[in-house]
């Protein structure tokens, strides 16, 4: 019989998760607060949602203190949130460095293009600093097909994570990085979207 998964709250609305849901920070031997997105990090743990607002909130409230029972060393909670955003964003593209190391990704406008025409790629990524014109094209593509889209990175870095200069479009292809990737790309939306924390 399976064991049910561990529950943790969140330090900003109080909500009961499963732990692997939530996003768990710990201390540092300084008692510096450190996120730990992948749930990895030795040491008590502390947990908020995935959302900026719950950041917010438990940060205002002490919470994390109460919780480490004692001082805890922590940027503004704008600096610790744009972290983890960074944080988020270099496991989305370090996936995609990794996918094309595996050779499961085409780039450049044609080949992605054509990707589309003979098969469902698993994930399109799209420069932020694309044309509106190339930006409406490829987003058109990826709805039609049901694939999820990724759209922060510039020209640069979509190049960069590829071993190339730039790149303004990528697509992974269909393999065993799409269901992370998505995971990841969950997380990153549900902690930049406004709004209530309680959503479900």
């Amino acid at each position: 019989m399976a064991q049910d998964e561990p529950q943790r709250s969140c330090l900003g609305c109080r909500e009961t998760k499963d732990k692997k849901a939530l996003l768990r920070f710990v201390l540092a031997p300084d008692r510096t607060l450190v996120p730990d997105p992948q749930g990895k990090l030795p040491g008590r743990g502390a947990y908020t949602c995935w959302r900026r607002e719950c950041l917010s909130k438990a940060a205002a409230k002490n919470q994390f203190a109460r919780s480490f029972k004692g001082d805890v060393s922590m940027a503004g909670s704008d600096d610790l949130a744009d972290r983890i955003v960074r944080l988020l964003e270099e496991r989305i593209g370090a996936y995609l460095a990794l996918a094309n190391k595996a050779g499961k990704v085409v780039s450049g406008s044609d080949m992605v293009a054509e990707a589309f025409r003979r098969r469902t790629p698993g994930v399109l990524y799209i420069a932020a600093d694309i044309s509106a014109e190339s930006r409406a094209r490829f987003v058109a593509l990826a709805d039609r097909a049901g694939v999820p889209l990724v759209d922060f990175f510039s020209k640069e870095r979509l190049g960069a994570f590829l071993g190339k200069e730039l790149r303004s479009v990528a697509v992974i292809e269909q393999s065993g990085f799409i269901t992370t990737i998505v995971t990841e790309l969950e997380k990153y939306r549900d902690f930049i979207r406004e709004g209530c924390s309680n959503h479900e």
